[in-house]
């Protein structure tokens, strides 16, 4: 076994139980139920296997007054989803934005496209209105580029959009319609948590449709200068105005509580968005940052709660490490752990060994290694892992003192025992001590052949 797995297999037992939920979450998220409708088998490499964009624009209406600049706004917010990585983006704009068209997108070519991996964001500017269903309750609808604003029969109802992300097999579906409308049974997004959550991811995977539009039934969208206001605040929040906690992911919900607020200002209280959820209980991500960032809110703050955070973060850096993969995520919550938690010793440990072997980088291994055997002198990994950095940064004696100190801590330490049968032959030059400590590590049930080797000949050249 390698000095790395030895190292690994050796801190697993100072992990809590929490490291095994971690590990049984990842099993059951890489290997669960399959939805093969759509042929995505198991997990994509990031958030999602696909990003679409429909995006909307109807200025110039057959049958209805037009809106000037609506096209213009649609335009950019399309070019604004390309820079954001989105992959198809489909623009629909005027004639092309009929009735017809506008059904067979949502019931014929998104549905035969959109895969169960996939998020999706449709964007609509154009006309909207309000009716009563037969129940007496309001019913919104879009009005496509061949209706009247009043002819209910002809365009696309709230329901059948409601009944469109309930069929659609994306993960995450959002909805933005830059017109002043509402009309449908809808729920407030939840305040995300991730309190007690063992991975950031998990919240990423629960299934999402959600909405915002850009006001309330009755009220006059803003359009300065042909340019609608709640499009060009929606632009500023998708350049990351709207991560409101500045951790670098940009949720549906964030965006939806900048609009809210922004819009309103701006409109100085004439023009209300409205964010809401269709279905779900996830949030669609808009901006994907760095994993190891997804805290939302204000962080813990309580001594106990920073605590439990770095807690957290450590034992979700070592299960990654244990999957032998993303060991840059790994990293940043050991520097996440310790920003919560300065004295955390076996974060530092832990640190040490990953810029040693796993992201070389020996000035950062060598600070966190001094760290480390000062907040955890009880851990006799501290000093191996820092006699290891010494022996590699060509400081011989430093290595050899660190080494000696971790036998202090655990004298039947049979991995120290070989570093140090290598360090007295290879850089000390010191057979004696060599084959002193090859012999020790052979008593303590070491197998390596080098050991046995010089043990060997030692014993070979006294009998001579």
């Amino acid at each position: 076994m390698s000095m790395s797995r030895r190292l690994i297999s050796r801190l697993s037992l100072r992990m809590s139980r929490a490291i095994v939920l971690v590990l049984a979450w990842l099993w059951v998220a890489g290997v669960g139920a399959v939805d093969t409708a759509h042929a995505q088998l198991g997990k994509p490499e990031g958030l999602y296997y696909k990003s679409w964009a429909v995006v909307i624009g109807i200025e110039n209406y057959l049958l209805a007054p037009p809106i000037p600049g609506a096209v213009n706004d649609a335009k950019t917010v399309a070019q604004a989803f390309r820079q954001m990585g989105f992959e198809d983006v489909l623009e629909v704009y005027d004639k092309d934005a009929s009735f017809r068209h506008l059904q067979q997108v949502f019931t014929n070519f998104l549905p035969r496209k959109v895969g169960r991996m996939d998020r999706l964001v449709v964007f609509y500017a154009g006309h909207a209105g309000v009716t009563l269903d037969a129940d007496g309750k309001e019913l919104g609808y879009l009005v496509p580029w061949d209706a009247q604003v009043n002819n209910v029969a002809k365009s696309v109802t709230f329901e059948q959009l409601k009944e469109f992300t309930r069929r659609s097999a994306s993960k995450h579906t959002l909805l933005i319609i830059d017109a002043a409308v509402r009309g449908w049974e809808t729920t407030a997004p939840q305040q995300l948590s991730l309190e007690g959550r063992l991975s950031p991811e998990e919240e990423t995977e629960r299934r999402a449709a959600q909405v915002i539009t850009a006001g309330d039934k009755g009220e006059v969208t803003l359009r300065p200068g042909g340019k609608s206001l709640f499009t060009a605040t929606l632009l500023a929040g998708l350049q990351g105005a709207a991560d409101l906690n500045k951790n670098g992911w940009l949720m549906a919900s964030e965006l939806g509580s900048y609009l809210e607020k922004e819009v309103a200002s701006a409109s100085q209280g004439t023009q209300h968005p409205i964010s809401a959820r269709l279905d779900g209980d996830g949030d669609t991500v808009l901006i994907e940052g760095k994993k190891a960032a997804f805290v939302l809110g204000s962080g813990p703050q309580t001594p106990a709660e920073r605590q439990q955070a770095a807690k957290v973060q450590y034992e979700q850096a070592y299960a990654l490490l244990q999957e032998g993969k993303r060991a840059e995520e790994a990293l940043e919550r050991l520097n996440r752990a310790i920003e919560y938690n300065p004295a955390y010793g076996d974060a530092y440990v832990l640190k040490s060994y990953v810029r040693l072997e796993v992201l070389p980088n020996l000035d950062d291994a060598l600070a966190a290694g001094q760290l480390a055997v000062q907040h955890a002198s009880d851990n006799p990994d501290s000093y191996y892992t820092l006699g290891l950095i010494y022996e590699k940064r060509g400081s011989f004696a430093e290595a050899e003192r660190a080494l000696l100190q971790a036998l202090k801590v655990n004298a039947g330490y049979q991995d120290v025992y070989f570093s140090l049968g290598t360090l007295y032959a290879d850089h000390l030059k010191d057979q004696p001590k060599s084959v002193e400590a090859f012999r020790r590590y052979l008593e303590l049930g070491g197998s390596h052949s080098r050991a046995k080797s010089a043990v060997s000949e030692a014993d070979a050249a006294l009998k001579r």
